[in-house]
């Protein structure tokens, strides 16, 4: 489609860089929070900011969870990053990555969760993002990794495949009843 190899260049032109959040990003990370919450959606690759109204209390959490030694049992190490549009330093989206898989990571939800902020969506950023993404994984030392999206998100969906994602199946998510796709991605 024209149209969408059209954003796509755009946004490589512009070009994002992807990097672990700073404390001085936090007011950015507040009202990516306001529009998604103004805006809705699922806020995935957010390490749980729906729930913290307190940036820096987010912040300490995100601190938390990147180590093994201050993560929580039940949870895997996760380094949170965020999607900055070089030309003028806006914050575009959210990823975190998980280098190792729980139970319940490998059954539904992968490695690795992201998001682009409402009014920055249909500009090719979240290809970009996920292309950002892949080099860090690998450079982590991972041969392949599990992303997934709900059924009901085709344009997720249509991100994973241009990635290279290749479709094992189809389970239903267990906290919502919605049908969520898995996708291997071999780096």
């Amino acid at each position: 489609n024209r149209k969408e190899l059209k954003m796509l260049e755009k946004a490589e032109n512009e070009i994002l860089t992807l990097r672990k959040v700073l404390p001085s990003d936090l007011n950015a990370v507040a009202r990516y929070r306001v529009e998604f919450l103004e805006k809705g959606g699922s806020m995935d690759g957010c390490s749980n900011l729906r729930r913290y109204d307190d940036m820096n209390e987010w912040y300490d959490w995100i601190q938390k969870v990147e180590h093994r030694e201050t993560c929580p049992e039940h949870w895997v190490p996760d380094t949170q990053y965020i999607s900055v549009r070089r030309s003028d330093n806006k914050l575009i989206g959210m990823l975190d990555i998980r280098k190792e898989l729980n139970e319940d990571l490998l059954n539904f939800y992968g490695n690795i969760g992201y998001s682009i902020r409402h009014s920055e969506r249909r500009k090719g950023y979240a290809t970009m993002q996920l292309k950002l993404a892949k080099e860090i994984c690998r450079n982590m030392g991972m041969k392949k990794i599990l992303i997934s999206c709900y059924k009901e998100n085709p344009a997720s969906a249509k991100i994973i495949l241009r990635s290279g994602g290749v479709l094992e199946n189809e389970v239903v998510d267990q906290r919502n009843g919605k049908i969520l796709q898995r996708y291997w991605i071999t780096l």
